[in-house]
C-alpha cells in the first residue's frame, strides 16, 4: 500500500514559502508544493490568482470565525476538502465551472472528522 505514497514525486512534498500581501501587510506562507498546485487550480476556477484567492479565504475566515489560528493549516484543509468534494461528486470535475456559485457544504458531509 505504502508504495503509492512513498513513490510520489518528492517535489510534491517539498515545502515552498510564498510572500503574500494581505491588506497591505506582507506575510509569508509555507506550504508543500502539492498544496500550491491545488490552490492554483481553485483560484483559476474562479478567475483569480493565488494571492487573490488567499486574501478572499482569509477575509471570509475572519468574517466567519473572527480569528485565524493557523492559516497554513486552514489552507491545507481547504485543498483536501476541495479534492474530497470533487471525489464525492459534490464539485464538478469541469475546471471551467467556477466554485463561487456553489452553496456551502457542511464539513460533516465527509467522514474525515474524528
Amino acid at each position: 500500500m505504502c508504495e503509492i505514497f512513498v513513490k510520489a514525486d518528492p517535489g510534491l512534498y517539498e515545502a515552498k514559502a510564498r510572500s503574500i500581501r494581505l491588506h497591505g501587510v506582507v506575510t509569508s506562507i509555507r506550504l508543500e508544493k502539492l498544496f500550491w498546485h491545488v490552490l492554483q487550480e481553485i483560484a483559476e476556477r474562479d478567475g483569480m490568482n493565488i494571492n487573490q484567492l488567499i486574501t478572499k479565504l482569509y477575509d471570509e475566515l475572519i468574517a466567519y470565525r473572527g480569528v485565524v489560528d493557523n492559516f497554513a493549516s486552514f489552507l491545507r484543509v481547504c485543498c483536501l476538502r476541495y479534492q474530497s468534494l470533487m471525489a464525492d461528486g459534490e464539485i464538478s470535475h469541469d475546471k471551467n465551472l467556477p466554485l463561487s456559485g456553489i452553496r456551502a457544504t457542511p464539513a460533516t458531509s465527509n467522514a474525515y472528522l474524528l
